[in-house]
């Protein structure tokens, strides 16, 4: 009986699957070493300067959107003060107004039509884009033609070539198709420089859906149109929102062929936030309405990225759970 005792004594709080074995034999509890469960101090260390490396990187990334932000917020008279401030002391709204109501030079657009034609263009080159370009990546991923081979070699040297390159040659078309200071001008041009990187990411996540899965579905009882539909569209969801980010930033910040086809009236942000600048009042230019016009025009793309974010996780959660 002591015996017992003792060794219940011994073992204190060590589990009785540690102590018995299978078949209720004696086992003695194994004692983890202190440096086992301790981290090192070369690991803290080193964890500690990733730690600072990465405050460090994310503080210079963030730093030049809160000054544009703080700018926003600051008279014109403070901002050109040699003792610039971090924080908005003086606080207005008059830079946003004068963004937002005043032309960016006489007889040019003002923010509220800007913002209208970046919409239009950039609603229509996102539909566009993912439409031709899903349809592409299905074929090449799915279906074996003559050429196939040929038609990606020919999507990646297109899309290595830099719009820039050819510029005076889409000038000379889209001026032989008099869509000159049009947004369907522009909006042409912007899908033929996005289509070709989108087929190509679509294409991969066509490809890494198994085949068998629609195979299994037309067994089930499914056509081939509604096992495509039903089981390998919802698993394309993700990668249908990672091409439209990118088809979506290409069309909103592209400045160089926007200030090229369009003039006038039908200016998009980009080429308005340019003349913006560009023009004075009182032969200075009024950054504080500058930063502001930056702002608003930043605004549009963070509400989008919040929207797309939820639904590209909750996209990837349910074609896993489907899959």
């Amino acid at each position: 009986m002591s015996t017992q005792v003792s060794s219940g004594m011994q073992l204190g709080t060590v589990g009785v699957d540690e102590v018995l074995g299978e078949v209720g034999n004696a086992k003695r509890p194994q004692r983890r070493s202190i440096d086992t469960r301790r981290p090192s101090s070369r690991r803290v260390l080193t964890r500690t300067l990733l730690n600072i490396a990465a405050l460090v990187v994310f503080v210079a990334s963030v730093f030049p959107v809160y000054y544009m932000v703080n700018l926003s917020f600051t008279p014109n008279s403070k901002i050109i003060s040699r003792n610039p401030t971090l924080f908005p002391f003086d606080f207005t709204f008059g830079n946003y107004v004068s963004a937002w109501s005043r032309e960016a030079a006489p007889g040019q657009t003002d923010f509220s039509h800007a913002l209208g034609s970046t919409l239009t263009v950039t609603a229509g080159v996102l539909v566009v884009t993912l439409l031709f370009a899903f349809l592409a990546s299905v074929a090449l991923a799915r279906f074996a033609f003559t050429g196939r081979r040929l038609f990606i070699v020919a999507v990646l040297v297109v899309q290595m070539i830099p719009g820039e390159a050819m510029m005076f040659t889409i000038y000379g078309m889209i001026d032989d198709w008099r869509l000159m200071n049009t947004l369907l001008g522009l909006g042409i041009v912007y899908v033929a420089t996005v289509v070709p990187f989108t087929i190509w990411t679509l294409r991969g996540f066509v490809a890494g859906v198994p085949a068998d899965l629609e195979e299994a579905a037309m067994i089930d009882g499914c056509t081939k149109s509604q096992a495509f539909w039903r089981v390998t569209f919802p698993l394309l969801a993700p990668g249908l929102v990672a091409t439209g980010i990118f088809a979506f930033i290409q069309a909103w910040n592209e400045f160089t062929m926007a200030l090229l086809f369009l003039k006038g009236y039908n200016l998009t942000l980009m080429p308005w936030l340019n003349a913006f600048q560009s023009s004075s009042v009182g032969g200075a230019v009024n950054w504080g309405a500058v930063m502001a016009g930056s702002t608003m025009i930043a605004i549009p793309v963070v509400i989008f990225f919040l929207i797309v974010q939820g639904r590209m996780t909750g996209g990837l959660v349910s074609g896993a759970v489907k899959g």
